[in-house]
């Protein structure tokens, strides 16, 4: 569970979700502070670092030789679709089949699943 809460200050948001607390803002130009990540980033980031540890997790379990593993995300919208652009890097001595292997780890991340999957939000109003 997250919770984020605002003040009159447009537009940082407190955010707080299993103890850690951390800030999320609009850029300037929509008339925000710029003092944090815009909402839409968190998403890029949690598809970005779910994906780098979902490979590690699987590389270190099978003993690959994986030394780094750099994941690029960027979100793209038209009317019609929103699509997550993701590239990764992978470096470290790896077969054509160790690497075609880590990409369908990849694919196997949690956010991934919920990213790819059809999403429901249910909202509804509550009293303080």
């Amino acid at each position: 569970m997250a919770i984020a809460i605002i003040g009159k200050q447009h537009y940082k948001t407190e955010v707080t979700t299993s103890g850690h607390s951390f800030f999320v803002d609009e850029p300037v130009d929509v008339g925000g502070t710029d003092t944090a990540p815009a909402p839409s980033e968190f998403l890029e980031v949690a598809l970005a670092s779910c994906t780098a540890i979902t490979i590690r997790m699987y590389a270190d379990r099978k003993g690959w030789p994986v030394e780094k593993i750099s994941v690029d995300v960027a979100i793209n919208k038209d009317e019609k679709l929103t699509r997550f652009d993701r590239k990764i890097l992978l470096q470290g001595e790896l077969s054509e089949e160790q690497r075609a292997r880590l990409l369908q780890i990849a694919n196997s991340c949690p956010v991934h699943k919920v990213l790819s999957n059809p999403m429901e939000v249910n909202t509804s109003l509550v009293d303080f």
